[in-house]
This record gives C-alpha cells, structure tokens and sequence, in this order.
C-alpha cells in the first residue's frame, strides 16, 4: 500500500465522515457550536488518526493512532445517541449509522490485528 487512501478502514471511515456531516449541519443552528461542532470534530478524528498511523515508522505507533480513532468512532457515536435523544435525527437513521459503526469498528479492529501480527514478524 502507498497510502492511507487504499485502506477500506480509511475509505470506510471517509464515507460515515462524510454522512455525518451532512446531518450535522441540518442540526438546529443553536447547536452548531455544540452538538454539530463536536460530531464533526469526533469523525474527522477517526479518519485522521488512521492516516496520521499510517505515516509512523513503527507498527506500534500505527497501532496507537488507530487506538485513538477507535476511541473517536465511540464517540462520535455517542453524540448520534444525542442527536437521536434530541430528536435530530429518527429511531431509522439512528439504527442504519449505528450498523455503519459496527462495520467500521470491525474494520478497524481487523486493521489493529493486522498491524499487531505484523509487528511479531518483523
């Protein structure tokens, strides 16, 4: 790989970033420097600290920076749970971003795994 840009974590991750924003910023405007602000902020993080990794020397720090964007993507569902809670957005959409999690979360805990073995074999 050449890049961040050809992991399916990262093109995973781009695309829910990418969602999210969208129905963030049809939040309500007393919310933009709160709730938008900070869901926009969480799941650029996710997909920033992949790449961030996967420009480290070391599979260990790769490791780490994926760590913390494991650590963005809880969050970043946890302000959906908000959203739902302040009826931003329905019970469907709710349970349609929470399946994208849960694929992105097995993606990126696959990745973490990958990098664990391939620190081992070095």
């Amino acid at each position: 790989m050449n890049s961040f840009e050809d992991l399916e974590v990262w093109k995973f991750s781009q695309k829910l970033r990418i969602e999210i924003q969208s129905l963030a910023l049809k939040f309500p405007n007393e919310e933009k420097f709160r709730l938008t602000d900070q869901i926009i902020r969480s799941s650029r993080s996710i997909t920033a600290n992949i790449a961030e990794g996967f420009g480290r020397f070391h599979h260990q720090e790769n490791i780490q920076f994926c760590r913390t964007a494991r650590g963005s993507l809880n969050e970043t569902l946890d302000h959906l749970i908000c959203a739902f809670d302040c009826k931003y957005l329905s019970a469907e959409q709710l349970v349609e971003l929470k399946e994208q999690h849960d694929h992105c979360l097995r993606l990126l805990n696959g990745y973490i795994a990958y990098l664990k073995k391939a620190k081992l074999t070095q």
